[in-house]
């Protein structure tokens, strides 16, 4: 049952409120004014919070910019209830983050299928993505009903390159968010001696450059074409508004990218502990997660860059693991056929 936290001073209303809500299968909590409200609702947040304007001790502006800067309630959905219906007070609510405005007297259609709209919009934000770059993608086909995303789903340039093109280099100064329709791409790191190191593989439907277009500052790594492929190219300033136009959307990306951190630190720690064989068999895992048709199909080079060490010894490694039986190789192909016995192989 979702719950409803209703922060209003007038009784009546408050009762009112109460008597429908909970007779349309919502639990109810309430507060006479703004302090109780905003402690009621660090103390167990609702789902959902209706909270008058005009109250004493603590108004509607200030429970909202309170609970907006904590994290256990800055993505709970926030509808303003007002008698006041000037423009000024719609701008300054929508400014600190409300989600929508109900004016006194009301409809109870109105206020039913507000809230109902808002709910639904907060459980699709809320939903847990995985933490790679599909998880990005995932996460903005879920909000691409907002009006910013259907200009950044819509307005785009696309842009074909040949297997080894350059998309972008290390000190390039960012100005796309990048999306894969076709092809693949490979994000890496050159070090002093021109060796190349693999970060990531970005397949078609997923999104890449969005750290350092956040960070606004010259891109740490290296992009490329691994075969043709079809970028579209979607302007910073849209990328921008994306970030901007809402608060849930912000704040989901934030926790993906400390998700992509998290994932980095681990990859750290399995190129600095794990053998080679472990590795090699942690990197055809990762691959074929990517794969629609079972099928990995990646350069040698590629795949020791990936790994972190030379193409003999991921040649050795993949011919080990076809001669166990872990593997299959055809036409430089690779297929897992035991996924069970390369994740508790030992080293």
């Amino acid at each position: 049952m979702r719950k409803i936290l209703v922060i209003e001073d007038n009784e009546e209303v408050r009762e009112n409120l109460e008597e429908i809500l909970e007779l349309y299968g919502y639990e109810i909590d309430t507060a006479e004014d703004g302090k109780i409200g905003v402690e009621k609702a660090l103390r167990n947040p609702p789902d959902l919070i209706l909270c008058d304007v005009m109250m004493p001790h603590l108004d509607g502006f200030g429970v909202l910019n309170i609970l907006s800067k904590k994290s256990s309630t800055s993505n709970v959905p926030f509808i303003f209830l007002t008698a006041k219906a000037e423009k000024t007070d719609f701008r300054r609510g929508m400014n600190l983050g409300a989600d929508d405005y109900i004016t006194k007297p009301f409809y109870k259609d109105e206020l039913l299928a507000v809230i109902e709209t808002r709910l639904k919009k907060s459980e699709r934000l809320r939903k847990q993505f995985d933490k790679t770059e599909q998880g990005l993608s995932a996460f903005i086909n879920e909000v691409r009903g907002y009006e910013e995303l259907r200009k950044l789903s819509d307005d785009r340039k696309t842009k074909h390159y040949r297997r080894r093109d350059l998309v972008f280099e290390e000190d390039d100064y960012p100005r796309y968010l990048y999306f894969v329709k076709g092809g693949k791409v490979k994000v890496f790191k050159t070090n002093e001696d021109g060796k190349e190191y693999i970060i990531s593989i970005c397949k078609e439907g997923d999104f890449f450059g969005y750290i350092d277009l956040i960070k606004d500052d010259k891109y740490s790594e290296s992009a490329a074409a691994m075969e043709d492929t079809e970028l579209s190219l979607i302007p910073k300033e849209d990328f921008s508004k994306l970030l901007h136009a809402n608060k849930d959307v912000a704040s989901q990306l934030i926790k993906m990218l400390a998700d992509n951190v998290v994932e980095k630190e681990d990859q750290l720690l399995n190129l600095a502990y794990n053998s080679v064989r472990r590795r090699v068999a942690d990197a055809v895992l990762l691959l074929s997660q990517k794969q629609e048709d079972g099928n990995i199909s990646i350069l040698r080079d590629d795949l020791a860059r990936i790994v972190g060490t030379a193409k003999e010894s991921v040649i050795r490694m993949l011919t080990e693991f076809k001669e166990d039986g872990y593997i299959e190789i055809k036409d430089g192909a690779i297929r897992i056929l035991d996924a069970d016995g390369l994740k508790n192989m030992h080293a």
